[in-house]
């Protein structure tokens, strides 16, 4: 669903991105973990489309985001640290103008289906986002997902500022969406998640992947001993 083929993105001679290859299917989390600077949020934006690759491809659903920037949007969400949604609409009107962008038209009660689905508490369905914690906005971010049909879900640093309830009703949607079928790639300091939800882990340096595994292979105290000299 997701896949780079020896992916790089240079800005003259620094090197943001080096030859990355990923192949993450239907039904896998996979966590990059990294220092600032990693080369996370450029494989991110890769997959967006927001900005062009040097070399190599970057694909969803076996579609090449650079020659189909439209066509593969379709197949995916996007939620980044700071979901921007509208303020002064509601929740339910968020999730109903961002399902429209999308050509997906929805009764109302199909949309609160949605938001519910999503973990949103039913009286916030209709307050104004500018009231909402960012947790609940993620929530309508998940709804957007759900909306949309999306096959894959894109997060960058998802969980940084939750609290830790927040943060453990996030990773649960998570795994509810990996139930469903979701291929997510999400990019995160979070040690502590990335083992409690993915499926494979890899950790990046200098826009480099120096490891890449199955997140059982490894226990958390192992993982955090193996992130800590990795990026060194």
């Amino acid at each position: 669903m997701l896949k780079t083929k020896d992916l790089s993105k240079e800005y003259g001679n620094f090197v943001a991105l080096n030859a990355l290859n990923l192949d993450i299917k239907s039904g896998d989390i996979y966590c990059l973990l990294g220092a600032n600077g990693a080369g996370k949020s450029t494989t991110i934006n890769l997959f967006l489309g927001f900005i062009e690759p040097t070399k190599g491809k970057v694909e969803i659903n076996n579609l090449d985001v650079s020659q189909h920037p439209i066509a593969t949007k379709e197949y995916i969400a996007y939620i980044p640290e700071n979901l921007m949604l509208y303020p002064n609409f509601t929740g339910l009107e968020n999730l109903e103008y961002f399902a429209g962008l999308a050509n997906k038209k929805y009764p109302k009660t199909q949309l609160i289906s949605f938001l519910q689905e999503a973990g949103l508490q039913a009286d916030a369905h209709q307050k104004r986002v500018s009231a909402y914690s960012k947790g609940m906005r993620q929530k309508v971010g998940i709804a957007i997902a759900l909306a949309k049909n999306a096959k894959a879900l894109l997060l960058d640093e998802p969980t940084s500022g939750l609290d830790p309830q927040a943060s453990n009703e996030f990773s649960n949607l998570l795994l509810q969406l990996q139930a469903k079928g979701m291929a997510t790639l999400m990019a995160t300091h979070d040690i502590f998640r990335a083992k409690q939800i993915a499926t494979h882990i890899g950790i990046m340096k200098q826009g480099n992947l120096l490891k890449s595994f199955k997140a059982d292979e490894l226990s958390l105290q192992e993982l955090e001993n193996l992130y800590l000299e990795t990026i060194k």
